[in-house]
């Protein structure tokens, strides 16, 4: 046995839950860190809501591996609700958006490590080795912005924002990014036009904006708009 796989075997990660809404992925995922580091438990979750189900349970990992684009979460909200509802846990960040900007966000709100979904099984092995021992893994020519943010909000406090709407109020609000009016939103969600127009202003004052073209705009600025359910 190698001494690479020496300190894998070594590493005391006994249970992890591994969050991808992509199937085979994330068996693959699963299994290679069953493999590898010879954990005992290995759960699984395609979506925010069943990872959140899985944390709720006398199951407490050692480890969560969470990708950013789930059908039900919004950029970073889902990855700031299980911090929230796991804070003590190591959270490492897998996704096919590896930018500078969302790689710097990500370790901003508190992430263990980035992964690009592209990286290789060394690779993937060598991050688990890395932030076990207590370090932050990052991705192969990554480069912290340096331009100041100003009075621009980040991405984390935008998605800080958005994680604490409502499930109605994050629906209206993806549907506000699609250009869509308040009578069409109304219809698409079977509420009354007077029930969206509440939750539009309940929204708009959470993220701070005065109007529906502003809070787009800020959506889209920070890169979460595809995220939106």
């Amino acid at each position: 046995m190698t001494r690479k796989a020496d300190a894998a075997h070594a590493v005391p990660i006994h249970s992890a839950l591994v969050i991808d809404d992509h199937p085979l992925y994330c068996d693959a995922l699963a299994s290679m860190m069953e493999t590898v580091f010879n954990m005992r438990r290995v759960r699984k979750a395609s979506s925010l809501t069943d990872a959140l189900q899985v944390l709720r349970s006398r199951f407490a990992p050692d480890l969560v591996v969470l990708d950013l684009n789930l059908p039900d979460v919004s950029g970073l909200s889902g990855f700031l609700k299980i911090k929230d509802k796991a804070p003590d846990v190591p959270v490492v960040v897998i996704s096919a958006f590896a930018s500078d900007e969302v790689v710097q966000s990500v370790l901003s709100a508190g992430a263990a490590g980035f992964i690009p979904k592209d990286a290789a099984r060394e690779t993937l092995r060598e991050a688990m080795i890395e932030i076990w021992d207590g370090k932050t893994y990052v991705p192969a020519g990554y480069k912290a912005p340096t331009r100041p943010a100003g009075d621009d909000p980040s991405i984390a406090e935008v998605s800080r924002k958005i994680a604490g709407l409502s499930q109605q109020q994050a629906r209206i609000l993806s549907l506000i990014c699609k250009g869509k009016p308040n009578k069409l939103i109304a219809y698409e969600m079977q509420l009354a036009e007077a029930t969206v127009k509440a939750h539009i202003t309940a929204l708009l004052r959470r993220l701070g904006v005065q109007n529906r073209t502003q809070a787009a705009l800020l959506v889209r600025e920070v890169s979460i708009r595809h995220h939106l359910q």
